[in-house]
């Protein structure tokens, strides 16, 4: 037992498990500037490079995406997996249903989640992944088609499949030439390629785009109304024609709009009246005492429908150099009031 314990420890003390002492050098600015620009000039070769050979089988695996019944599939080990789920994220969230299956899970029972409508695409630079070679004439043979990414059109998945994807590189980024770095990024940029051609085949839009993004700049610009945004109710700062400056005053702090509407006894918007007017009353050195509201607002002020996107109202305000606008139906009826703020705080500028 002794002997053991001794041959423990000497193996605990070996150079190779001893952890690498951090070091405080700093890099060296040239070199390190000359490894950047050396490994971008060898991705974005990488890249270019593909452009030369999208052809027949570019088209056959589009056309197998866009006349499927199912969804996308996307597989892959290691890097390759890691590339495989932003392809799924990137189709799911560009109009073409896509998630992504782990190869090995795939093989204890996540093979499941694939259907015979479904297209799987399974990536591999080498082509020889066993986790995917074991899975895929499984779902050749249920039916589903198969797209592969590979950088060896003469490999066993290449061969497999019914559109392949030529994503080989010349050099990897690694000076060893071994870690994934180049072969990624074509990967990558393949995906994006397909992803774009899809969207552009389904006519797939900014709403559409919006609709999957609802929690994004787009979304909100795209799927947020005027109704969504604008005070109503006791929240509308308004007065009746009849009002005097005082009260318009008044309500005007009260609601804290910075402005005041002046409705007519229908309840018809005919006037607004802004903190912007009052200054300039008060620098002419108008006399207030005794003013009606309706002696000096604005008449048939600027209005917006409930219904129309914020993003609209937005822009016209920014066209007219307004802070605050009425929101009206089709009858001119006072139904809601916003102002810049309010857009800000929603988001939508």
């Amino acid at each position: 037992m002794s002997g053991f314990v001794i041959l423990a420890a000497q193996f605990n003390r070996s150079p190779a498990m001893t952890p690498t002492a951090p070091t405080n050098n700093a890099a060296d600015p040239v070199k390190a500037l000359a490894t950047a620009r050396r490994v971008l000039a060898i991705e974005a070769a990488a890249v270019s490079a593909l452009e030369t050979r999208l052809g027949d089988d570019f088209v056959r695996a589009t056309n197998l995406i866009l006349t499927s019944r199912g969804r996308v599939v996307v597989s892959g080990m290691g890097k390759s997996g890691h590339i495989g789920r932003k392809i799924a994220a990137t189709l799911a969230s560009t109009g073409t249903p896509s998630f992504f299956v782990h190869p090995g899970e795939a093989s204890h029972g996540d093979l499941g989640m694939i259907q015979p409508h479904d297209v799987l695409i399974a990536i591999s630079n080498s082509g020889t992944a066993e986790e995917l070679l074991v899975i895929v004439p499984l779902v050749k043979r249920m039916g589903a088609g198969l797209i592969a990414m590979t950088g060896k059109p003469d490999s066993p998945l290449a061969r497999l499949a019914d559109a392949h994807l030529d994503t080989g590189v010349a050099e990897e980024a690694c000076p060893l030439n071994l870690a994934p770095t180049a072969s990624t990024t074509a990967t990558l940029a393949m995906g994006d390629a397909l992803a774009v051609a899809l969207l552009e085949a389904r006519g797939f839009g900014p709403e559409d785009f919006a609709r999957s993004h609802p929690g994004g700049a787009l979304g909100r610009r795209l799927l947020t109304h005027v109704r969504d945004i604008m005070r109503s109710g006791d929240a509308i700062p308004q007065v009746p024609e009849s009002a005097s400056f005082a009260e318009a005053l008044l309500e005007m702090s009260r609601k804290g709009l910075g402005m005041t509407a002046i409705v007519d006894a229908t309840g018809r918007a005919i006037g607004i009246f802004t903190d912007g007017d009052l200054r300039r009353l008060l620098e002419r050195g108008t006399d207030i005492k005794g003013l009606k509201i309706a002696e000096v607002m604005h008449r048939n002020p600027r209005g917006i429908g409930p219904d129309a996107l914020a993003v609209e109202a937005a822009e016209m305000m920014d066209r007219h150099r307004i802070s605050q606008v009425l929101v009206v139906d089709a009858k001119q009826q006072l139904v809601g009031a916003f102002n810049t703020l309010d857009l800000m705080n929603a988001k939508v500028i």
